[in-house]
């Protein structure tokens, strides 16, 4: 009689509603009743809203019961869960939630279904057949790949990632260095979090993938110091990587050395920005580089780098494995492939939700996010980072797109996406994005580091009814200083959260002290 397999996430956001809980109860009453079973510390599938989430392995598949409180194992139990039977919390076959169904999981294909510290489980499920690939290709070839696929940086600025990685290839060094960006530190995002603490193999088989295209030897992921659950699980999966042969001296006997390692970041939110982030890496403050050159000619230590985000090198498996058509196959326009969209804020079903370019923001979050968690009308979404633009109701219809966000005056950036329902203060959020901005500056150029404390200011003027026509007049006027005149995206994205709610919110700037009240 086979071992029954039950599957509890260890992710992050799993562990924060009780899923430690959950797998101990689950193991304590297995043994009160003499039932030998594995539990399994998968990661999320992005259903946070019915975390934890657990699966059970049953002859005809896994099975899904959620949300589950350790107060709910004795009744699981009873109702024959370890067979799929009923209860109150199944949600039926994983595979067959319509949550789930309607995506395109490519990059977080294996996420949540596999164990993530298991070499052989990541093999199983067609891990590193990409690397193989990669292995009999040359440099160019591979990057050729890349570029033919159309991925574009995943991290925000939407770069095409095959003119950053033939920039890299170009250059000539005795050393290279690819550089994974996992500083997350958008609001509403977890991408990055989710794929290494699910699937952390997939990152580093891209970053390896990357190291034979460009010619580096080394690379670094450098790691948000928030997220202690990440550090372990890559840090177990590359010890496995490399006791397996995929890193090292001798990567598969290919003759290709590829040594990889995790350092942690130190909290700022300026060092998501590549520059900064290298030289924080240099152990030097984290203050943002005047370019050119860019880091694929001169980055860390001086030496030409490959940086991307750890969306962007976890997608590059696929590519390699079932070539750039399949995945250009996928999205609109210049948009190819999938983007892993994270719904938060006031919605009902919160969660990780992968799509190829092309539907509505509307449609993402009332299909996939249920509307408004307070039963309220959502009156507006933020999409990508708290530097990202506020649409209004009246540009949900807008397309998941590149150039469609932009056209509206908005963008895409990590794919984070926060909703606020009807009672929001948007005067309040605009106020945010400049205090963010004052707080998180690196200093170094003078738009960002004095316009941003002005700009709260002024905004607070405006709200006080102090000369509002003429403090509108200067904000408009500092928001063009900063989008234009600072050394790099921190002081020049701001501008877009606070002039979309300047412009589509304009009541919210105008009421009295005793509305307010």
């Amino acid at each position: 009689m086979s071992t029954t397999k039950i599957y509890v996430p260890g992710d992050a956001g799993a562990l924060s509603v009780g899923a430690d809980a959950v797998a101990r109860a689950i193991s304590a009453e297995a043994e009160r009743r003499g039932i030998d079973l594995r539990i399994v510390r998968n990661g999320s599938r992005g259903l946070y809203w019915l975390e934890p989430l657990v699966e059970v392995e049953t002859a005809a598949g896994r099975v899904a019961y959620g949300p589950v409180q350790a107060a709910d194992v004795t009744s699981l139990f009873d109702a024959g869960f370890l067979q799929g039977g009923q209860h109150d919390l199944a949600l039926g076959a994983t595979d067959g939630i319509p949550w789930l169904k309607r995506q395109q999981r490519l990059t977080f294909a294996r996420c949540g279904i596999v164990d993530p510290r298991s070499l052989p489980d990541y093999l199983a499920h067609d891990g590193y057949r990409g690397l193989e690939r990669a292995l009999a290709l040359s440099p160019a070839e591979i990057v050729k790949a890349v570029s033919d696929s159309g991925l574009r940086g995943r991290g925000g600025a939407a770069f095409p990632a095959g003119i950053k990685w033939q920039t890299c290839l170009d250059a000539v060094a005795d050393q290279k260095y690819i550089v994974a960006n996992a500083d997350e530190g958008d609001s509403g995002t977890f991408a990055d979090r989710m794929l290494m603490e699910g699937d952390p193999f997939v990152l580093i088989e891209g970053m390896t993938i990357a190291a034979l295209a460009v010619g580096a030897t080394r690379g670094y992921i450098y790691l948000r110091c928030e997220y202690p659950h990440a550090q372990r699980a890559l840090e177990a999966a590359i010890a496995a990587a490399e006791s397996g042969g995929y890193l090292g001296a001798n990567v598969r006997d290919s003759g290709h050395a590829f040594h990889l390692e995790v350092r942690m970041a130190a909290g700022a939110y300026i060092c998501g920005e590549e520059t900064s982030l290298l030289e924080s890496l240099e152990g030097r403050r984290g203050m943002v580089r005047y370019k050119p050159p860019v880091p694929a000619i001169s980055g860390l230590f001086g030496k030409p780098t490959l940086i991307n985000n750890v969306v962007t090198f976890a997608t590059v498996p696929f590519i390699l494995d079932r070539g750039a058509d399949a995945y250009r196959d996928f999205g609109v326009g210049r948009s190819r492939g999938t983007l892993p969209l994270q719904l938060a804020g006031n919605l009902k079903q919160p969660g990780l939700v992968e799509l190829a370019f092309g539907p509505s923001l509307r449609e993402l979050i009332e299909d996939f996010g249920g509307g408004s968690a307070t039963g309220r009308p959502l009156r507006a979404i933020q999409v990508g980072g708290p530097l990202g633009a506020y649409l209004p109701a009246a540009q949900f219809d807008v397309a998941i797109d590149y150039e469609a966000l932009a056209a509206v005056g908005g963008m895409l950036g990590h794919g984070g996406i926060v909703a606020f329902d009807d009672s929001v203060d948007m005067a309040a959020q605009a106020r945010y994005a400049m205090e963010f901005c004052a707080i998180e500056s690196c200093g170094k150029c003078t738009p960002c580091r004095i316009g941003s404390t002005r700009g709260v200011e002024v905004i607070d003027r405006i709200v006080a009814g102090t000369q509002r026509a003429q403090n509108e007049v200067l904000l408009r006027d500092l928001c063009q200083t900063l989008l234009h005149g600072s050394l790099c995206a921190l002081g020049g994205m701001v501008p877009f959260p606070v002039m979309s709610a300047l412009e589509h919110f304009p009541e919210d700037f105008h009421r009295s002290v005793a509305e307010r009240n």
